[in-house]
This record gives structure tokens, sequence and C-alpha cells, in this order.
């Protein structure tokens, strides 16, 4: 037995030394762009013989396979590579050059000169609906809000958006790709129209304060591209409730939920706050407007998306003022406005082929009436009545290259037809701007990717044509840190209520330089930006009227002969609750140089919109135990530059000079807002309540926008806020769906 067992170990050791012996080494390194790379899963395929690379990218195992075989090179962000190899009696060597793999996710973004906000880029969402929603002195407006970023300059005394040196005309808002004519409400001069769009309606917008996509034009600053909701999660009702409105609304998902509908409607009336309020602005009609909109979606069973929204506001004011004129004791001005909006949009899948089809009809109409008033009789009337019919037509073909490479192309149409009627200036505005472009995104690699597009333009009333190319680039620097660059050319013909008369015009060019770095990481984000940007052919306009203040309106173009920059440095840091429990805050800084000589400037000034230093802070601060939230918003702006300029006849040649000048005082706002947010009703209840309190100019800055000059520019008036400190009290109820739970964890 003894030497039976001396024999199987015999037989054990022997096959132990001819599998040893018979054992095969395959080695080898694995590189990207000749650099080693770890962690890299070797595998002989069908077997359990492998590997892992080093920090060098070496590896080696022994395998006692024979034959034809193929090895196996895996790791997450390269693409697996797979190679034959024989395996004899001699150790193999095998080595083999990574390529990266191509992800959407881990893909760098072109961002220059845009700060996008959508589901789609949630990690470093930026003015989501319920940002705007608790930005302390926003009123719950986008446009507002804005204005809290680098770019946007604060302009009191008129509604939209000025960016980086362009006046409000010169940026565009649009709605799931159209035109948007009648963003703001009508309104007299000196106080700002308000956004007449639910900030609700939207899920998402990209902001761009330049060198903006291909697939948008006629801005010479910015655009403003709003993407409105899909169908909503369950129906609802909702309503609210402040001593300046009442709204209230529905929305109606099918059983099938493939179709929604909804209506909503408000009325806002400002006499009570009057009586509360110490108001600058002594308003004769008090402030009051009726709105109301509808909404229809519907997903086809091929996985099409149809959406419609209708909206009319009407609105109306009175507004009394000291005169400048002597003779006259009182100036007054009376305002009746109406505008609708209908947008249709449709957009549909076909393979590889992504079809968007939207069109949209906007109606706009002004009716101001100005008067005198000495002793309390009133005299000296003159109307200036403006309407607009504006139609948008644009569609949309993309095809996707590979997982992050696109081509889109299309065609746009923008019909205007508008009429204005003031003493003896009437006319009668027509033009048919026709658009092409195409535009495409190129994924080189993660690190790397660029946007290359080129628009084409024309005009029937200007019969004139443009070409507009765009470029971009952005390439990763390391994790975190990604640099853009821009180059853009933007067409926009000079603005229709200068055309009030014969002149040979064109279009308005200006060309866009812009520089980015971007610092990314969970919860903060650090963007600088630099930007140059040069304006050619400029409208040059002289005043139809002498003086006074609606006559200042009336220009008439001259030529093209206008032109001016815009350079600047800026400056964003977001901290979303990182440093601080439950605290979110941005901080924004903008300096801008610019100059311009346009419509009656005599020469190159500083424009009396731009503002040289901006500094923005906002912060958020959620007590989940109080369900409270607490918002502070903060804006210091230097002193804007103002210019009373004014016509006369010189041998026989129309001059204009400048006759009063100087600086404004800075400009300085603290606000404040609360948001709490109770439980009410049963536990297992579907609502969602939110009382609101909000203080816009706690310290009571008495800020001045600009001043009116008198006809001879004898007399001045600073133009004001309405009021300096003003306190807003609502509340807001929402049925059928519960989101307590999401806006606590979303900081409301």
């Amino acid at each position: 037995m003894k030497t039976q067992g001396h024999k199987i170990l015999f037989l054990i050791a022997l096959i132990t030394f001819t599998l040893g012996y018979s054992q095969i080494k395959i080695s080898g390194k694995v590189t990207f762009k000749n650099k080693g790379v770890n962690e890299v899963n070797v595998t002989l395929k069908d077997t359990y013989d492998g590997a892992t690379t080093d920090a060098q990218g070496n590896f080696s195992f022994n395998t006692t396979e024979k034959g034809s075989h193929k090895i196996t090179f895996t790791h997450p962000k390269y693409e697996e590579i797979e190679k034959e190899i024989t395996i004899e009696n001699q150790d193999v060597v095998v080595n083999t050059d990574l390529k990266e793999q191509i992800s959407e996710i881990d893909a760098v973004v072109v961002s220059a000169g845009s700060i996008e906000a959508s589901d789609r880029k949630r990690a470093t969402a930026l003015l989501t609906p319920l940002d705007i929603y608790t930005t302390a002195g926003a009123d719950g407006q986008i446009t507002s809000a804005l204005t809290y970023l680098p770019g946007v300059q604060k302009v009191g005394e008129s509604e939209g958006l000025f960016i980086r040196g362009g006046t409000a005309s010169e940026s565009k808002i649009f709605m799931d790709g159209s035109l948007i004519n009648n963003y703001f409400s009508n309104s007299v001069p000196g106080i700002a129209g308000r956004d007449q769009f639910n900030t609700s309606l939207f899920k998402g917008n990209i902001f761009s304060s330049g060198g903006y996509s291909a697939l948008y034009g006629q801005a010479l600053s910015g655009a403003l591209m709003l993407e409105s909701v899909d169908l909503p999660d369950q129906s609802s009702y909702n309503f609210g409730v402040s001593p300046i409105f009442l709204s209230g609304g529905f929305q109606k998902l099918g059983e099938q939920k493939n179709y929604s509908y909804g209506a909503s409607a408000g009325y806002s009336l400002l006499s009570l706050m009057q009586k509360v309020f110490n108001f600058n602005t002594d308003f004769i009609d008090a402030p009051q407007g009726l709105n109301g909109d509808v909404n229809f979606r519907f997903k086809t069973k091929s996985g099409g998306f149809f959406k419609y929204y209708g909206m009319f506001n009407t609105n109306k004011m009175g507004v009394k003022t000291e005169s400048l004129e002597p003779g006259y004791e009182f100036g007054l001005v009376r305002l009746k406005g109406k505008t609708m909006y209908h947008n249709l949009s449709f957009r549909q899948k076909f393979g590889k082929y992504l079809l968007n089809v939207g069109g949209s009809y906007s109606y706009n109409r002004s009716d101001l009436n100005f008067s005198t008033e000495t002793k309390g009789v009133e005299d000296n009337y003159s109307q200036l009545l403006t309407d607009g019919n504006y139609i948008n037509f644009k569609t949309v073909l993309e095809r996707k290259i590979n997982k992050i490479s696109a081509l889109r192309g299309g065609f746009e149409l923008n019909n205007t037809n508008e009429n204005l009627n003031f003493e003896s200036v009437q006319k009668h505005y027509k033009d048919l701007i026709s658009s092409a472009f195409i535009e495409t995104d190129l994924g080189f690699s993660n690190a790397l990717s660029a946007k290359i597009g080129v628009r084409a333009e024309n005009s029937s009333y200007l019969g004139k044509s443009n070409i507009a190319p765009r470029f971009a680039l952005a390439y990763r620097l390391s994790d975190k840190w990604t640099t853009n660059v821009a180059y853009g050319i933007f067409y926009q013909n000079p603005e229709s209520k200068y055309i009030n008369g014969p002149a040979d015009l064109g279009f308005q060019k200006s060309q866009h330089y812009i520089f980015q770095l971007l610092r990314s990481s969970e919860g903060r984000s650090l963007r600088f930006e630099a930007f140059y940007k040069k304006y050619d052919q400029l409208i040059k306009t002289y005043n139809i009227l002498p003086g006074n203040q609606q006559s200042q309106q009336i220009q008439t173009a001259l030529n093209n002969d206008g032109y001016g920059y815009a350079k600047g440095l800026e400056l964003f840091w977001r901290d979303n609750k990182k440093t601080f429990k439950n605290i979110d805050y941005w901080i924004t800084y903008s300096f801008l140089d610019s100059k311009r000589d346009f419509i009656n400037y005599p020469v190159s000034l500083k424009p009396g919109f731009a503002a040289e230093h901006t500094l923005s802070a906002v912060v958020k601060r959620f007590i989940p135990e109080w369900k409270l939230g607490v918002n502070l918003s903060y804006t210091y702006a230097k002193g804007r530059p103002y210019y009373d300029i004014a016509t006369e006849m010189k041998n026989g040649e129309t001059i204009n000079y400048t006759r009063n000048e100087g600086r404004l005082k800075d400009y300085n706002a603290l606000n404040i807002s609360f948001n709490y947010v109770p439980s009410i009703g049963k536990k297992d209840a579907k609502s969602f309540t939110v009382f609101v309190l909000s203080i816009s100019n706690v310290l009571g800055s008495k800020n001045v926008y600009g001043y009116n000059f008198s006809t001879d520019g004898s007399r001045s008036s600073a133009v004001v806020p309405p009021v300096n400190t003003f306190v807003f009290v609502g509340a807001f109820f929402s049925f059928g769906v519960d989101k307590t739970e999401d806006a606590i964890n979303n900081n409301l």
C-alpha cells in the first residue's frame, strides 16, 4: 500500500510538471496616444485566462491553450478591441492602441456664450422655472431673472434683454423654435412692460449672450430659446390670489396619457397697492390687465408630438407727470394695449432623422394718447397708434451622424405687417424675411467638438440678402476644465419704428468673438468669459418733431453709417448646496466697455443703457423643518451715462447735438422673498400650496433710470421706478398633483 501511494504521488507530480512546462506566457502593453492605460481587462476569449494592466499599461498571464484564439481588451472609457493570436510553443507578445469610447454623457459640449437649463442638462442647470420663481426680485419673470446672470444689463425703464452693449431690440425670444414678436406687454414711456408668458409654461431654456446657433437670426446681440412643457404627469387644477391679481387654470390628461389640454386666466389691478404704498408714479388710471391662455398637446401612435399654445392679453394704464414745457402744468399719457399669440409645433422621428416644424402668429396693438393739463383742463390731444401682425414659419430636419455628431438644416419665413399713425406721420410697413440655414455638430472625441453653421437671409423690404457664417469649438482640458471659443456674423433689419420715410437702407451687422473657460463639478460651476463685438452699418436717425417725450419715439432712419463696439469680461460662480448645507448661491460680475455712433447720437458715445460694472449675488436657503424658503438677491451697477440729444437745421442740413449729459447715480437694490410650503388636507391628498412674501428694494434705494428734458433743454425730470420699495403677498394652490416634496428637494 505504501508503494502504491508513492506511485500515485509520483504520477501527480509528473502531470503537474508537464502542465507547468506546457504553459505559454502572453504579455504586452496597452496604450492610448502613446501612453500606457491601466485597469484594462485583457482576456483570452472563451477561457478563464487573462489579466489587468498596471499603471504603465503592461500585462502578462499564462495559458495552456493552443491554436488560434482571440484576445480582447476592454475598458469603460475606450472601445473594445479584439485581436487574433496563435498560441504554439513560444511566448506571445501582443501590443495594442485603444480608441476612445464616444459617449453623449462624457462628450464635451460647445457652450461659448450660452447657458442652458433643461432636463438634459440637469447637472449644471441654471434658471429652471423653480430657479426663476425663487429668485428674489425676479417677480417670477424669466427676463427679470436673467438680469442676475452675466452679460445682461439692469435697465429698469424699458422692457427687453439688453445684452453686452446691445439694445433690447437686438435680442430675440423664441418658443419651441418659433419667434415671439410680442413677448412683453405694452406700456408707456419710462415704465417697463412685463413678461406676458407664464414661466411654468416652459420646462427649460437656452440663453445665449452671443455666438448663438445658425438656426436663429435677426438679432445682433443674443437670443433666448424657450422650450415648452410636454404632457403633464396627471390632471391638475390651480389658482392664485393676491392683493393685485387673481388667477386660475387646469390641465386635463387623457386616460391613455397620449393627450392633454388646459387653460388659464388671470386679472390684475394695482389700485389697492396705490393706497398702501407711496408711489413715485401718479397713475391716473391704475395699471390693470386681463389675460388668458389655452393649450393642447397630442402624441401620435408613431411617436409624433403636436403642441398648441394660444395667449391673449389686454392692459391699460394712465400716467400723469409734471410738464416740462412752459404754459402747461401736467403731461398725461393713457395706454390701451392688446396682444395675441398662437404657436403650433410638431416633431417626429423617422429612423435617423428628426423633423421639427413650427409656426406662430402674433398680433400687437398699442394705443397711446398724449395730452396736457392746465388748471384741471385737458387739451393738446395727440394719438400714437400702432398695430402689427406677424407670421413665423420654420422647418428643421436633423440627422444623427453618430452619438455626438449631427447635421441639421432648414428654412424660415418671417412676415411683418405694421401700421403706425402719429399726427403727420402715417405708414404701412411690410416685409418678408426668408431664411435658409445649415449647421453641424462635429464630435471628434469626448474632449473635442465643434459647431459649424451658416445662415442666409433675404429681406423683401430692403431688397437685399446676406450670408452669416458661425463657428464654435470646445476642448476639454481636464475632467473639470473646458475651454470654448466662438466666432459669428449676425445681421438684423433696421427697427421698423425708424422706417418712417424713404431711405436706402441695408442690414445692420455685428461680429462676435468669444473665449470661455469653464470649470464644472458636482454642485459647483465656475465660468469666465471674454468677448468682443464689432458693429457695422447701424442705423442713423433724426427726430421728425422737436423735443418732448412722445416725439422722441418718432425718429426717421437716414442711412446705415452707424458703427460701434462692445468688449468685456464676465465671471459666474454657482455653488448649489455643496459648501453650505441647504444653501444655493451664485455670484456674477460683468465688465463692459462699449461705444456707439447710432440712431441720433451726434458722435460715438457710451450707450445710455450700458453700465461699465455690474455685480449680482443670489442666495437661497431652505429650512426643511419649517418648510420655509428664504431668498436674497442684490444688484449693484455703475451709474449709466445719459444724454439730451436735440436736432436742428443748419445750412439745409439736419444736425444732431448733445445739450445735456452726465452720469446717473450708481444702482443698488437688495431684495428678499419668503416661500412657505405647508401641508394641507389629508396626508395622502394630492395638493400643493405655496405662500409667498416678496419685498423688492428692501433698503429703499432711490434709483434713477434717466432724465427727460424739455423741448429747449432747460428743464429736466428724473425717470424713476413706479415705487421705490414694493411688497407682494400671494398664495398659490394646486390640486391633483402634490409637488411639496419636489419643492423641498429642489430647494424652493
